[in-house]
């Protein structure tokens, strides 16, 4: 399977289960995301962007990687276009590292839609920052390995209907759930983590521990 991450504008937090998560996959720099590459060993294969996000001394330090620039004023967001781009390329997994935090809720907003959609084009889609991962949930089953006593929940971006969650403190059978219902939050992992759902769209969000 052929993996890209793509490299986003928001948090890292470098850990060692996030460098497994991305070692052997190609990379793509989304404008400011390329601050990121240092700390994860990555010289990526391409930077695109308008680069607003960008100082000179960041443009100097990776001034032989190939870029392609896009102005300012454009109908997409720079990690989608690198996304886009990936998928031209044959990507069939992507991770959009820093995908949560920075200063921009709504650029995090959007990488989780974006993630869903992919999803349901039938391309795997991670989402981390290192300390936080998530994963689009659309009707078919999931399954992920997940440190024991991690944090998770599950965010609905519609109604749920027949869900399915084990490996938890809390177990869920086919349980219908509202589109803004709390149930679904701040369960904990305790196994192998799977869930299956029969229709509806959703996010997990997991707050990993650091040691891993």
């Amino acid at each position: 399977m052929t993996t890209f991450t793509i490299l986003l504008n928001g948090d890292i937090f470098v850990t060692n289960r996030l460098l497994n998560q991305i070692r052997k996959s190609r990379v793509i720099a989304a404008d400011g995301g390329m601050r990121h590459a240092a700390a994860l060993n990555v010289v990526p294969e391409l930077w695109l962007g308008d680069f607003d996000s960008c100082d000179q001394t960041l443009l100097h330090t990776y001034g032989d990687v190939p870029r392609e620039a896009f102005p300012a004023n454009k109908d997409a967001t720079d990690g989608a276009l690198a996304c886009q781009r990936a998928l031209r390329e044959g990507a069939q997994r992507l991770i959009l590292c820093g995908a949560f935090g920075g200063e921009r809720s709504d650029h995090s907003l959007s990488h989780m839609t974006q993630a869903i959609a992919m999803e349901e084009q039938g391309i795997s889609v991670l989402l981390t920052s290192g300390r936080e991962e998530g994963w689009p949930i659309v009707p078919k089953p999931f399954s992920c390995d997940l440190p024991d006593g991690c944090l998770l929940s599950i965010i609905g971006f519609s109604d749920l209907q027949g869900l399915t969650m084990s490996g938890v403190q809390w177990p869920i059978l086919k349980q219908n759930v509202s589109f803004g219902s709390s149930l679904t939050l701040s369960n904990r992992v305790c196994g192998t983590f799977y869930c299956h759902l029969y229709y509806g769209k959703a996010i997990i969000l997991a707050s990993i521990p650091a040691y891993s």
